[in-house]
């Protein structure tokens, strides 16, 4: 089933094109990734399909219902957690959710058992008293989760969710994600019939390790999606090869790679360097290297081809202006 089905979404603001006849599919079970740097209008996005933002053109259909014509059935079904999501500090965990319970329309007999119930499955339910003021920044994003969730949403949209966090804390919020898609609901029960307690998430971020894990994505640039498709998809969308250099000094490697006449990109990634190569030149350019660095008083630690990873892709994708690749599983 189809949980958001967008097509040609625009939304300017003055004369700044924001988001440029965007088309998106996600059907439910899939964690979708908007994945592109800032200004990609990767948060307007989000924005246009909760409806916070009306668009300047285009459809919108979440679950089924149309975002202009159904605003609120349609609105029912999502749960959104956005960049800078302000809790009330003054106020305890279960202060919080049930002040979001509440502004959703759940009743008083039902606000309390879905709050704690949310709150085991985000692990914060041992911190039901603290203050929100009190809580560490991953607490405070997991809170955040189980305030999009009490309602019970079919589609959560998440706006770079982990920014700001430690790796550890990441993680734990990843796996959340991952029980929620699953085939075991919230309330750890097998889901049964067509898909009806599925969740569907939508979400934008900066790390290329989140958007390998999530089923589709969605490379933003200016406003568009300059290619779509799994993570392996997109990987094998990249007919260059990739050649993976460490030594020191590093500005002396960038200056030899960069020389080679069939070296076409390098890009730094901490300690290393990743080498675009032409098609079927990595041999000969590892040989060239090799003699190079030495001849020049460069101290090479590692040399070698390496299969591309998801930065390597968006940025050669990044720099073309035509014939991309087209998702398959775009009508």
């Amino acid at each position: 089933m189809l949980f958001v089905e967008a097509s040609k979404m625009r939304k300017t603001f003055g004369g700044t094109v924001a988001v440029d006849g965007l088309s998106l599919r996600v059907r439910s079970g899939e964690i979708y990734g908007l994945v592109g740097s800032d200004g990609a209008g990767k948060t307007t996005t989000l924005r246009l399909l909760v409806g916070a933002l009306k668009p300047d053109a285009g459809e919108i259909t979440i679950c089924g219902h149309s975002l202009e014509r159904e605003v609120e059935q349609a609105r029912a079904q999502v749960g959104y957690l956005s960049q800078r999501f302000s809790l009330y500090e003054d106020l305890t965990v279960l202060e919080n959710i049930r002040f979001f319970a509440e502004v959703r329309g759940l009743a008083a007999n039902e606000w309390l058992p879905r709050s704690l119930e949310i709150l085991e499955f985000v692990g914060l339910a041992g911190f039901k008293e603290r203050r929100a003021g009190q809580l560490s920044g991953g607490m405070r994003q997991k809170l955040g989760l189980a305030t999009a969730l009490v309602h019970r949403p079919r589609l959560l949209l998440l706006d770079e969710p982990t920014t700001g966090v430690d790796p550890v804390t990441r993680q734990d919020f990843w796996q959340l994600l991952i029980r929620l898609v699953s085939s075991v609901s919230v309330e750890g029960r097998k889901m049964k019939g067509k898909g009806r307690d599925s969740v569907a998430v939508v979400l934008s971020t900066p790390y290329m390790d989140e958007a390998s894990r999530c089923n589709r994505l969605g490379f933003m640039r200016n406003g568009r999606f300059i290619a779509e498709g799994t993570p392996s998809d997109l990987r094998a969308m990249l007919t260059e090869a990739i050649i993976e250099l460490r030594g020191q000094p590093l500005t002396l490697l960038r200056h030899i790679a960069q020389e080679d006449k069939d070296v076409v990109d390098v890009c730094a990634f901490g300690d290393r360097l990743h080498l675009r190569i032409r098609a079927g030149q990595a041999r000969s350019v590892i040989r060239r290297l090799r003699a190079r660095i030495k001849t020049q008083g460069g101290s090479l630690a590692d040399l070698r081809e390496i299969p591309p990873i998801l930065e390597d892709v968006f940025i050669a994708l990044s720099e073309q202006e035509t014939g991309l690749p087209k998702d398959p599983q775009r009508p």
